[in-house]
């Protein structure tokens, strides 16, 4: 189900099931369109093994969509790089990079192979803003590239909640130019 471009809200009904565990997406579920996983991740839960053997369930409250090399905004359109190499595989990956020296930054590859697409996770519940979720969840380099789809240590769950799903511009990417600055891709409770 693809986000409406004029930003509009939606209501996205999810799989029923127990809050505190559900379904494991599988990888079908982060190979299509950026714009049609971002906004179905809202109210999914991130999974994290704990240091105590538990597993931790956050539900994803905010995110953002980056839509491969055409997009001023996404790290793609400066091309294939070092860093960004992972945007590059089949969605399902996580990308993990540094900002201003001291926040990770957690996102999930969509789409197919070679169009390098992701989705900035910004709000967890409890958890604002991107580089306080990494931080109190221990999230750093070592989570880049892994593979949510098989991964012992994170993964995302299908909630079985509903939710209403609204849409904004994305924050903090003046450097990106008018159009891009202006695309309703941000996605939150």
């Amino acid at each position: 189900m693809r986000f409406s471009e004029s930003g509009t809200n939606l209501r996205i009904k999810l799989h029923t099931d127990k809050m505190t565990s559900g379904y494991r997406l599988k990888r079908s579920f982060f190979t299509r369109d950026v714009l049609d996983v971002a906004p179905e991740l809202i109210g999914k839960n991130l999974c994290l093994r704990l240091q105590d053997g538990t597993t931790g369930r956050f539900r994803i409250t905010e995110a953002e969509a980056y839509r491969g090399m055409e997009d001023k905004a996404c790290h793609a359109s400066k091309g294939r790089t070092a860093r960004t190499e992972i945007m590059f595989d089949e969605g399902g990956r996580l990308y993990i990079y540094l900002i201003y020296g001291m926040y990770w930054m957690l996102n999930v590859v969509a789409g197919e192979k070679e169009n390098p697409q992701a989705v900035l996770i910004r709000g967890l519940e409890n958890y604002k803003g991107p580089g306080v979720l990494t931080r109190s969840l221990g999230i750093d380099k070592t989570f880049y590239g892994e593979d949510l789809v098989t991964s012992e240590r994170i993964w995302i769950e299908d909630a079985g909640t509903e939710h209403e799903v609204k849409s904004s511009p994305r924050i903090g990417i003046y450097y990106a130019g008018e159009y891009w600055k202006e695309r309703p891709w941000r996605f939150f409770i």
